[in-house]
């Protein structure tokens, strides 16, 4: 069985290996899930783990499948197995539970422990294979209707988790009825969490940095959302054109965006951070001003990363509202097809390449 692989710790190592087709004997009780792979998603975690910037691989292994961003079709299951059938289409989330008391109670995207078990990231084989075995408890079923935009239920998570959480936490305030927010970044999360924002009725605006018209200004408008290129209106003027902001969702990748967020931020305003950042970027902020808006006006700023099972719900949710109210919409996030594993240097060349792709993912099945 074909897999796309790296050797943790090596740059530029993708390759294709070789493993066994797995069996449900693999996961004890009879609750395995024998999932036949048929697309896969790739993004920057993909790209960082080749160019060795963090990954491990499994117990046994010198070699890592990477692949988080799967979709599939159940081929088999055990015969304690009664939440999916064979030919049901699903996808399994991505993180394993560790020993803290979050991961006990399935929120493992919460965990405290220092060591973190990802599929295709850290300490698991992911999804870039042909077949993969998991329990069920980590399998999610996927509705027939979204098979053709599966594969975007992943990065649907991530948006999920955040929003999600902003609404908890202002669960404090007994009455919190956000109107408008922020989207900073108009790649994949970006766009995905202006769909959801605006399925639930929120004014949105979503801050990127090419000038428009493009592909990605185009389906922001679409939705009904607002596009603002930040070579045109710096993010400060937007905010007092468009703002003040109740949430804003932050996933650029760039730090600097985050402080020019927090002085976007209106009062009683959640600011979520999706971006992982590395380096060691300084600059110049208002530190006294921002740390004052913030005390007086009871914001706040909470970071999100992963999500659980809950998340991957709540995603097939939005997906399914989304194929209703903008039918066709999230099929032309799906940009740039790879057909076969086999053809992993074109698959690593367009997500490498400033080409303008939203989604790339390979066609394994």
């Amino acid at each position: 069985m074909k897999a796309i692989s790296v050797f943790p710790g090596k740059p530029n190592s993708v390759h294709v290996a070789d493993l066994p087709k797995p069996s449900l004997d693999q996961v004890p009780n009879g609750r395995g899930v024998l999932v036949k792979v048929l697309r896969v998603g790739v993004d920057g975690t993909d790209k960082e783990i080749n160019a060795a910037e963090y990954g491990a691989a499994p117990p046994g292994y010198d070699f890592l499948v990477i692949g988080h961003v799967g979709f599939g079709q159940v081929e088999a299951v055990g015969p304690n197995v009664t939440e999916v059938k064979p030919g049901d289409y699903v996808v399994a989330t991505v993180r394993r539970p560790g020993q803290s008391i979050y991961d006990l109670i399935g929120t493992n995207d919460m965990t405290t422990d220092d060591t973190y078990y990802e599929r295709g990231i850290n300490l698991r084989h992911g999804y870039l294979t042909e077949h993969y075995v998991d329990d069920v408890e980590f399998i999610v079923k996927v509705p027939k209707g979204l098979k053709q935009v599966g594969v975007l239920l992943e990065p649907t998570t991530v948006v999920e988790k955040g929003i999600h959480q902003a609404y908890e936490i202002q669960r404090r305030l007994k009455v919190w009825r956000p109107r408008k927010a922020a989207v900073m970044g108009a790649g994949t999360i970006g766009l995905l969490a202006t769909l959801v924002l605006r399925l639930k009725g929120l004014d949105v605006t979503t801050f990127g940095r090419t000038a428009k018209p493009y592909l990605n200004s185009d389906l922001i408008e679409e939705l009904g959302a607002r596009y603002v290129s930040t070579k045109d209106i710096p993010i400060s003027e937007a905010a007092k054109q468009n703002g003040p902001f109740d949430l804003i969702f932050e996933g650029t990748g760039n730090s600097s965006v985050v402080f020019d967020s927090m002085q976007a931020l209106g009062k009683n305003g959640v600011l979520v951070l999706a971006s992982v950042t590395g380096g060691d970027k300084m600059i110049q902020i208002p530190a006294d001003r921002i740390n004052l808006e913030f005390v007086l006006g009871n914001k706040v700023m909470v970071g999100t990363v992963n999500a659980n099972r809950e998340y991957f719900e709540m995603g097939v949710g939005h997906m399914s509202q989304a194929e209703a109210e903008y039918p066709g919409w999230l099929n032309k996030l799906l940009t740039d097809p790879v057909r076969g594993l086999e053809n992993y240097g074109e698959l690593f060349k367009k997500l490498t390449s400033p080409n303008g792709a939203i989604k790339v993912f390979c066609e394994v099945a």
